[in-house]
């Protein structure tokens, strides 16, 4: 027996609202706390070189490289860019003499690589680069 007529019983409703609030809250937590990581530019870490002392040193020839192209050649001083200067100072070196490029941290790679092309053109065939020690 129903006494009570033309009272419908409401359907329970599931309120949507307040879940819609809390995963707003997360995802903004989210979005403030998570760190986002710019690759603007690339960082190398060149290696520091270490190497046994040399009893008999060879005949070697100094290339100095400054960071703005100035050259040296066993300390007199090239232009930057001099390339037939260079080529002609390390042509008056013996041919069995090694070619020690001394490059700034900052000088460009075109340099070294004009230094290193002379030095082929000259018929020198050895060479090396002269790296600092590490700090201790």
């Amino acid at each position: 027996m129903n006494f009570r007529r033309g009272h419908h019983r409401d359907e329970p409703e599931i309120n949507l609202i307040p879940l819609i609030d809390v995963l707003l809250v997360i995802l903004i937590f989210l979005m403030v706390t998570t760190t986002y990581q710019h690759y603007a530019e690339m960082q190398v870490n060149l290696p520091l070189g270490q190497g046994d002392v040399v009893k008999e040193k060879p005949r070697a020839v100094q290339v100095g490289i400054a960071a703005d192209g100035r050259m040296t050649v066993n300390g007199h001083p090239l232009a930057a860019g001099d390339d037939k200067g260079l080529l002609d100072a390390l042509r008056q070196v013996q041919a069995d003499s090694e070619v020690v490029i001394s490059a700034d941290g900052k000088a460009t790679h075109q340099s070294v690589v004009s230094v290193m092309e002379a030095a082929r053109t000259a018929g020198l065939t050895r060479l090396t680069f002269a790296t600092q020690a590490p700090r201790s």
